[in-house]
């Protein structure tokens, strides 16, 4: 044989001879697995075999007076006599069988008996403890109970000296709380005699009663007092203040029906009558909230009558005032109607040149329409005052609105000297304001002014121009002139307040970032915060700059921005 073929049966011997190795250490361990796990079953063949049940059932045997419970221990007995006699044998013969099937080497066999006996036990020990838990229910009854009972009475008694000691808290239910009581002192009476008797079904189904009884009494002894003040004493006494109240001023002649005081009145009394007769019977269920809810309607009832008499008030003030106020203005726009043709060709207006006050004297007629339509619903008593002081005030405001837009209207057709005096006014104003802008922005050595500044400035500086040019003018056009002066004031106000702006974010800025060089050692992000805010500050970037050294300082120093602004405003 050559040598190929002597490794080729070499290596053929040795698989065969590992293949048989394998097999028998899988089945060697496979019979040490099975023995292990019947080994464990048997212990709880063992432990289920001596259950306590029959030691329990001797617990019970000496005390037994009814023949319920005699009847149940005989079904008892009978349940465990059948476990003991028929049952526990099977689990030992399942375990021979186990045994044998592994002393002839049936292994498969003997894995589907163990199967079988593990599941006979499960069944058997569920049997088992059943019984017991059932054997129990009575043994341990007793004490259950009892331990139950004593702790119910300890309230019990710790609810009656509650309720005696406030006696008077409590009124005419006094004597009902006093009869529930006593009810529950028979309970309890009830419950020694079911114990006495091995009752034991009816001794359960007494403390569960009790437990209820004892639950409900507290919530009585705990908020029938409330109930009680509530009822008898704080609602009647508040109803009658009411009442008066509501009889006081509808004598006054207050519009007070919208509030449908008396039905609602009469409901209450009505809800209290049941509320009452409920609590003869001890049934509080959601009385104290609908006594407060009560209690909260009529005190709001008051809140409503201050508030008409505050509106009654402020109405008649203001109907005075009105009244005053749009006599007057009916009457200054009758006397410019009358001289209409003349202020017309004095300033040579136009027929559109007096839409304005054509739109005046419409708005004019419907507030005297509506003020009347108010008058009527006072004397008619159709509105109450808090609704008729909201639609005088409406009215007042339109009242204002034009007779301001009456005022404008007659300035409009005011002399032409009035009109050229006040922009030659308001132009040595913007510029005064312009000097104050150079003067701000050089009060201040500013890195860099923006190129938004120099627009503004120019911008500003025309529109100025634009006035003179309108003032140099023959004949000057009113209109034209308010124009330019309005626009003109408007840029230089814009550029004050650039300017003024401007500096205060640059000075914050720069305050800001001197202050926080203390805090550069303790933090690289500061300290880089700070450095950028440096370099955003000399690029002319204030608003950037202040917000960059806001948020580093930030870190250690949260309300560093008020700070500093409360210095900038005391430096000013």
């Amino acid at each position: 044989m050559n040598t190929m073929t002597i490794y080729i049966i070499a290596f053929v011997v040795t698989a065969f001879v590992s293949v048989i190795v394998f097999m028998l250490l899988y089945r060697y361990n496979t019979i040490k697995s099975i023995k292990s796990k019947l080994l464990d079953l048997d212990r709880d063949r063992n432990s289920i075999i001596s259950t306590p049940i029959m030691a329990e059932l001797s617990k019970i045997d000496g005390v037994v007076k009814n023949d319920e419970i005699e009847e149940k221990i005989k079904i008892w007995k009978n349940k465990y006599n059948t476990l003991k006699d028929k049952r526990f044998p099977v689990l030992s013969d399942m375990v021979i069988d186990v045994d044998t099937k592994l002393d002839y080497k049936d292994i498969k066999g003997a894995k589907k008996s163990l199967n079988n006996f593990e599941m006979e036990i499960y069944k058997i020990r569920i049997s088992c403890d059943n019984l017991l838990d059932e054997i129990k229910e009575i043994t341990m009854s007793e004490e259950r109970n009892r331990n139950i009972i004593t702790k119910l009475k300890s309230k019990y008694r710790e609810l009656e000296q509650t309720f005696k000691q406030n006696k008077d808290d409590y009124g005419d239910t006094y004597k009902y709380i006093e009869l529930q009581f006593e009810n529950i002192e028979h309970k309890f009476q009830d419950f020694e005699e079911a114990m006495d008797n091995n009752e034991y079904q009816t001794v359960s189904a007494i403390v569960k009663v009790l437990d209820e009884m004892i639950a409900h009494i507290g919530v009585i002894v705990e908020e029938v007092p409330e109930i009680v003040l509530l009822l008898y004493t704080i609602i009647p006494s508040r109803i009658k203040e009411v009442k008066d109240s509501y009889d006081k001023m509808v004598e006054k002649n207050y519009p007070l029906s919208y509030l449908k005081v008396d039905y609602n009145l009469d409901e209450i009394n009505k809800k209290m009558s049941v509320i009452e007769d409920k609590l003869k019977i001890l049934n509080i269920d959601s009385s104290n909230f609908e006594l407060k809810t009560f209690l909260d309607y009529l005190d709001n009832l008051f809140n409503e009558f201050n508030h008409e008499k505050r509106s009654r008030k402020v109405f008649e003030e203001t109907v005075r005032d009105f009244k005053a106020k749009i006599i007057k203005i009916n009457g200054v726009v009758s006397d410019v109607y009358a001289q209409i043709d003349d202020i017309k060709s004095m300033y040579n207006l136009q027929d559109k040149d007096l839409e304005y006050l054509k739109s005046i004297q419409k708005d004019l007629f419907d507030i005297n329409v509506n003020y009347n339509a108010i008058i009527k619903e006072l004397k008619d008593k159709a509105k109450p005052y808090s609704k008729l002081k909201n639609d005088i005030i409406f009215l007042s405001n339109r009242l204002k609105d034009v007779e301001l837009d009456l005022d404008n209207c007659l300035k409009t057709l005011g002399s032409m000297q009035d009109d050229e005096e006040r922009a030659r006014e308001q132009l040595d104003e913007m510029t005064t304001l312009l000097k104050k802008c150079k003067s701000k922005m050089h009060s201040y050595k500013l890195p860099l002014i923006s190129n938004n500044y120099f627009i503004e400035l120019s911008e500003a500086n025309e529109a100025i121009e634009e006035v003179i040019k309108e003032l140099k003018k023959s004949p000057i056009t009113i209109k034209t002139l308010n124009i330019r002066v309005d626009t003109a004031r408007d840029l230089a106000l814009k550029l004050y307040n650039t300017a003024n702006e401007m500096v205060k974010t640059a000075k914050l800025s720069e305050m800001i970032i001197v202050y926080g060089n203390r805090y550069r050692p303790l933090s690289m992000e500061i300290e880089r915060g700070l450095d950028t805010a440096s370099k955003l500050f000399f690029k002319g970037n204030y608003k950037e700059s202040l917000e960059q050294a806001v948020n580093s300082i930030n870190i250690v120093e949260p309300d560093i921005y008020k700070k500093m602004l409360a210095v900038y405003n005391n430096e000013k």
